[in-house]
Parts: C-alpha cells; sequence; structure tokens
C-alpha cells in the first residue's frame, strides 16, 4: 500500500483497537544517537502516568515550541528500542510536502489521557 493509496476497509472494532490518547509535552531532549534527527520527548497523558517517545520532528519543532503542546499518540503499540532509548508511545502525525512530520494535535487544551474516538 502507497501513501496515495487508500488502506482497506476494517471494521470499526479495529480501529478502536488502537489506543489513540491525548498528552502534553513535559520535557525534550536531545536525540544524537539517532539516525535521523530526532527528539526525545516525555509527555503527560494525565491519570495514564508519562510516557516517553522518539519524534523525527526536528525540521518544524523546537524544544521551546515543543514545551506545553498537546500531541496525539498510540499507546498500546509495543515499547521500541530505538538505539539506547526506549520509545513506548508512537506520537501521530502527517508529512507535509516536502515529507516532514507536521504534529496531530487537538484545535483546543483537552484533559490530557483523553482518548480518540
Amino acid at each position: 500500500m502507497s501513501e496515495n493509496t487508500p488502506a482497506p476497509t476494517i471494521p470499526f472494532d479495529t480501529f478502536m483497537a488502537v489506543d489513540i490518547r491525548v498528552g502534553t509535552i513535559i520535557a525534550v531532549d536531545a536525540f544524537p544517537e539517532a539516525r535521523k534527527p530526532a527528539w526525545k520527548l516525555t509527555i503527560d497523558f494525565g491519570p495514564l502516568g508519562t510516557r516517553r517517545s522518539s519524534a523525527q520532528i526536528t525540521r518544524h519543532y523546537t524544544p521551546e515550541t515543543l514545551l506545553g503542546r498537546q500531541v496525539a499518540a498510540v499507546l498500546n503499540f509495543a515499547p521500541r528500542q530505538i538505539g539506547k532509548f526506549m520509545s513506548e508511545v508512537l506520537t501521530l502525525g502527517f508529512p507535509d510536502e516536502s515529507g516532514e512530520v507536521v504534529l496531530v494535535m487537538p484545535e483546543r487544551k483537552v484533559p490530557n489521557g483523553g482518548r480518540l474516538f
């Protein structure tokens, strides 16, 4: 499947199996060991606690513009080892015209830990 081809139709229950939540970025650290430029994010998901994510978003975002920003992330993927860093959630975004990630964010502040549905 290419990015220009729609994915196959799935039942609603399959979509609901993906746990997409909103959280606030509370820390941003450099990730010089990453193969592609990335930030190490710590995200507060309210009652679900904090989780960490490696995000290749250095082109559009600095630590200053990320701190305090709410983002969407998948919480129920298996953690992924990236070098010496364990990425616990997948921070979501869309590619811009040059393929750089633009984050998915709520249009206004919502409670951390809220689920997308």
